[in-house]
């Protein structure tokens, strides 16, 4: 019976942190991919990459442990957030306040086994990221577009691995695209996210970038999607990636355009905002793809 009890305390516990939805995790995970493999020392060593991906994990966890510790009270009142452990009392608040500070623990220990000589930049962008990570989700009640606060959000990811792997920020034109990138496909994907809890998120009187832009929502998604699609195509193009990306880009541009055009024939809800949400995982790891071949191939 015991070790039963502790199999759900844990089935709940990675529901709080997401792990139980690999998309999430992967979604934050490829913008730094892109990062690491547009970098003039692409590919990357083992080392940074397994500290990017752990670090991401652990910050991904911090994240979500805050969104659900900011909205418990609207959690329980938004279909699609209803059944989360901590709306629906299977995690206490004292448990995921523990949790909260081990990860951002465990999330500083990472930034610490950096190499020495990109240690200090990683510190200072991983400070200066924290504010946005525990602002965001109270953004949607006092922003109008608290997706561009996400948004934000996800540049770090491109900022800090390009860091670690750099010892600099002076990436020029390929560091500020791919930033760029990120910032418009996040606002993008995120914004479709948000039109799932949109009629709750109405009645509850909090904001999202689906109601602010109302009916020009999918348009301003599609042209999220398309100068994402042109800023990574800049960047490729400046970190000299080799013919061999430029077909993976051009199928990852269509399909982000076509996922955008079925929008417009599925009915708004759960469903749909979780079907583009994966796909978006598929299109934009199939970009890291192209990206990682090709520097093979070169």
């Amino acid at each position: 019976m015991n070790s039963f009890l502790k199999q759900k305390k844990i089935k709940y516990l990675f529901q709080l942190l997401r792990w139980n939805k690999p998309s999430g995790r992967l979604i934050l995970l490829i913008p730094a991919g892109w990062s690491l493999w547009l970098t003039p020392s692409a590919p990357p060593s083992p080392f940074i990459l397994g500290l990017i991906v752990f670090g991401g994990l652990f910050v991904s966890g911090v994240g979500c442990i805050a969104n659900d510790i900011w909205d418990l009270r609207f959690d329980r009142e938004v279909e699609r957030t209803k059944d989360r452990p901590l709306a629906n009392g299977k995690v206490s608040l004292k448990t995921a306040w523990v949790l909260l500070i081990s990860l951002l623990f465990l999330s500083f220990s990472i930034v610490l086994l950096i190499p020495i000589e990109s240690r200090n930049l990683c510190l200072q962008l991983a400070a200066l990221s924290l504010p946005f990570i525990l602002l965001y989700p109270s953004a949607k009640r006092w922003f109008k577009y608290p997706q561009l606060i996400l948004a934000i959000c996800w540049g770090f990811s491109v900022l800090i691995p390009w860091a670690a792997s750099q010892s600099s920020l002076s990436g020029g034109l390929i560091l500020l695209f791919c930033w760029l990138a990120t910032i418009f496909w996040t606002f993008g994907f995120d914004t479709v996210y948000a039109m799932a809890d949109e009629i709750d998120d109405k009645k509850i009187g909090i904001n999202s970038s689906a109601i602010s832009l109302g009916r020009n929502s999918i348009q301003t998604v599609s042209f999220c999607y398309f100068l994402a699609c042109c800023f990574l195509a800049i960047a490729a193009s400046k970190a000299n990636l080799g013919w061999f990306f430029w077909p993976f880009w051009l199928i990852s541009t269509i399909g982000m355009q076509r996922e955008v055009l079925l929008l417009h024939s599925r009915a708004k809800g759960i469903i749909t905002s979780g079907l583009h949400f994966s796909n978006q995982v598929r299109i934009s790891s199939f970009l890291l793809l192209g990206m990682i071949l090709s520097k093979i191939i070169a």
